[in-house]
């Protein structure tokens, strides 16, 4: 009788519970991790309430086990993997390509037509005692990078993604709208770029949090004043944003798109075209992952204070229904060990 662990599984009528279900076993060029922390997103509670956009799409189905923000140890290799790997504390890439398209193959496999992604569309999640991952999607982790930390990478991969996209640096003045994860993240990745930042919220309840992490002022939208900036990030899922970020871009410079609205976001062509800007999409922390591990291991970005409250599986179906509060953090994280 094959071996059983406990994992999370969503059966797409709004619940979730905690189920046995086979260990995996690796198969050649796969490993198996024993999970640490994983954390709950955004993208795990649209997976809850049925509103994320792959399901009309056909990419993710039900029953699922959702969790891609994770760390862990690798417990088990397959053949052509180097048992070296065993017992080393890794994160993973959520991005699975084919590995032979030309998307792949030129290394943007994280827009591979084919791709599947860990715990969202087409592969099981980190919300289990043990995960599989193919070993090349792995990115060891330095000892100076906790296990609160290891399971922030992948949101600090996205961060610094659009961080990137808007060329922060020394000189540059950013607006970040959206002070949550990914918003607070792309504060840190910034500031440490040498950029400074204002941040943009709904209310005043996260200001000493985003001033922590480097932002310079905040605001909200109702007492935003006018100006403009090199770059904005747009990290909220709101879809008036969009067009009303674009009121605060400097002529010939930068607008990132991170967060995605439930509706369709409108924004007038001729505000982009006539005023030279350069508007970005963001999917996928892929690219972002070394260097978010560099970051977080050398002390330049700090993403503890992000996650602030640590609970067990029996309690991560609690989470996606919005039931526990992150306190002072923005953020819930599963330790399936627990």
């Amino acid at each position: 009788m094959a071996s059983l662990m406990r994992a999370l599984i969503i059966d797409g009528t709004k619940s979730a519970s905690v189920q046995r279900v086979p260990v995996p076993v690796p198969a050649p060029r796969q490993a198996v991790v024993d999970v640490h922390q994983v954390g709950i997103c955004g993208t795990d509670v649209e997976l809850f309430t049925r509103e994320l956009a792959y399901f009309e799409q056909g990419k993710s189905r039900f029953p699922l086990c959702p969790g891609h923000e994770w760390c862990g140890t690798v417990s088990a290799v397959g053949a052509e993997v180097d048992e070296g790997w065993v017992g080393t504390r890794v994160t993973g890439d959520t991005m699975l390509g084919c590995g032979r398209c030309r998307r792949c193959l030129s290394g943007r496999h994280h827009v591979c037509a084919e791709r599947s992604e860990i715990g969202i569309t087409g592969w099981p999640g980190a919300l289990a005692e043990k995960l599989l991952v193919p070993v090349g999607s792995l990115y060891q982790l330095p000892d100076s990078v906790d296990d609160r930390a290891g399971a922030l990478v992948e949101p600090g991969g996205n961060a610094l993604r659009a961080v990137l996209a808007a060329q922060a640096g020394p000189g540059r003045r950013l607006l970040i709208w959206g002070p949550g994860s990914i918003g607070l993240l792309a504060v840190a990745f910034a500031r440490a770029a040498g950029a400074d930042v204002d941040v943009v919220g709904l209310d005043f309840a996260r200001e000493e949090l985003a001033k922590s992490f480097g932002a310079t002022r905040y605001w909200t939208d109702a007492d935003l004043p006018l100006g403009t900036y090199d770059a904005v990030i747009d990290c909220t899922g709101d879809d008036a944003v969009p067009a009303l970020a674009l009121r605060f871009v400097e002529p010939a410079g930068q607008i990132v798109f991170i967060g995605l609205s439930g509706n369709a976001s409108l924004i007038d062509s001729r505000d982009v075209a006539l005023n030279d800007i350069t508007a970005v999409g963001i999917l996928g922390a892929s690219a972002g992952l070394a260097s978010a591990i560099e970051h977080y291991a050398d002390g330049r970005v700090r993403p503890g204070p992000l996650a602030q409250v640590v609970v067990g599986l029996d309690r991560a179906a609690e989470a996606l229904a919005g039931q526990l509060d992150p306190g002072a953090g923005t953020k819930i994280h599963i330790d399936p060990r627990r």
